[in-house]
């Protein structure tokens, strides 16, 4: 057995084992890639590279946008922006079918736009309309349902944490060119959702009730105006080159915080634990960031992903047919492992296939994220599943078959994305993100 083949083997099967003994996956990576660069190496200089490679791995500064977005989530989550969004939401889509549920989608595209969390925004969102939409009879299986197929659009939508990672283990990625490419999926993925849920909507009877008159729809976006901003002052300053993504985290933290507290939403003594949670959220994220590092050096040294790529050849030279076998992996990875640590992962290891195939690193970004949000609402993990769950109180098992249909309007979206680049490479091809 040659060298590549046998620190594959302890890689992976170190990993996989660990996993099943219930490890934390940074400790498993951690412990694993360290295993297996002892096989081509000497203690030493495998503890000495480790190290390096752990703090190189974190010698970015793009990763501090990070924990700023985390903590601008945070705030937001308990600052009485959510229900100013849904008010907004509702003058957008409350002629529709299914008005309520519809307000639901939308405020979970601008929420999750602002936070970069889905499972914030199904937590917010879906904490604040489950009781309306119970109110006024609607299926609580049915608004569960909605609430958890729109959340991970936030995920999309910028701006993002997981496509920050991403970016920082593809290296040489422009964000701002992820940001802009994760644009149109993520709608299109939310507009999927919307058509799935009126024609659902419709056959339960669920009409549209909207009944705000042209001066409420004024009061409400006027009210909604500064939460708004934080899209446009985010975005817009980072495209107009005004300041960084990172720079852009921090001034989204102030800015959400100053709102929070002028809707007088936000208790100053909320603080200290807003910053305690938001602090345990990133450590666990960079000390990802960090183990992973060293998995990424082995499989780079003993050119694993080189292996997987022979391998795949091996199977068929198609490449519409190799996309989509990588496709169904990711999807089948995204059920069981949340996204930072798949993005860690197996961008190395798919990443220089793709693009061997003639595939923009942005669009194989957006191909990921998409695969890896698909697996946050879905079991055996799922944490938006079992947080939209948990905020309107009814059993995963209830609500997993009325999730099929959007289920299939989503993977419509990633086919999409797969094998149409224009889907998510014309906006940052049009602003000259990408050459």
């Amino acid at each position: 057995m040659d060298l590549a083949t046998t620190a594959a083997l302890i890689l992976f099967g170190g990993t996989i084992l660990f996993l099943i003994l219930g490890a934390p996956i940074s400790i498993s990576v951690g412990i694993s890639s360290f295993a297996a660069m002892l096989s081509i190496l000497p203690l030493h200089g495998a503890i000495t590279t480790s190290a390096q490679r752990m703090f190189v791995g974190l010698d970015s500064f793009a990763l501090l946008a990070i924990p700023f977005f985390i903590l601008a989530g945070n705030i937001m989550n308990n600052g009485g922006i959510a229900i100013r969004l849904i008010n907004f939401s509702k003058i957008i889509s409350g002629f529709l079918p299914g008005s309520l549920a519809q307000t639901n989608v939308v405020s979970n595209m601008l929420f999750g736009s602002i936070s970069g969390s889905g499972v914030a925004s199904a937590a917010a969102v879906g904490g604040i309309m489950s009781p309306i939409q119970k109110k006024e009879g609607y299926d609580p299986i049915f608004s569960t349902a909605v609430n958890i197929a729109s959340a991970p659009t936030g995920m999309l939508i910028p701006p993002s944490n997981t496509l920050i990672v991403y970016a920082t283990v593809a290296g040489s990625v422009s964000v701002t060119a992820l940001f802009m490419g994760g644009y149109v999926p993520g709608i299109l993925w939310g507009l999927g959702v919307m058509i799935v849920a009126g024609i659902m909507a419709k056959r339960r009877g669920y009409t549209a009730k909207h009944s705000m008159s042209l001066a409420d729809c004024a009061k409400v976006t006027i009210d909604a105006i500064p939460s708004l901003s934080l899209i446009v002052i985010v975005i817009g300053g980072i495209l107009a080159g005004v300041f960084t993504a990172t720079e852009a985290s921090a001034i989204a933290v102030v800015y959400s915080l100053f709102l929070s507290i002028g809707y007088r939403s936000l208790n100053i003594k909320q603080l200290p634990d807003i910053f305690l949670n938001t602090a345990k959220m990133s450590a666990i994220v960079i000390f990802m960031l960090a183990t992973s590092s060293i998995m990424s050096w082995v499989m780079a040294f003993t050119q694993i992903p080189g292996m997987i790529a022979d391998f795949l050849l091996t199977l068929t030279d198609n490449p519409i047919i190799i996309l989509l076998i990588i496709n169904v992996i990711l999807l089948f990875i995204g059920t069981f492992m949340d996204p930072t640590p798949a993005v860690l992962i197996f961008t190395p290891i798919f990443l220089p296939i793709c693009m061997d195939l003639g595939m923009d690193p942005v669009q194989f970004g957006i191909l990921l994220v998409i695969n890896l949000s698909l697996g946050t609402i879905t079991p055996p993990v799922g944490p938006i599943l079992f947080t939209g769950c948990k905020v309107s109180g009814v059993g995963i098992d209830q609500v997993i078959k009325t999730l099929l249909p959007f289920f299939l309007v989503i993977l419509a979206v990633l086919m999409l994305v797969t094998y149409i680049p224009a889907v998510s490479m014309t906006i940052p091809e049009m602003m000259g993100l990408i050459k």
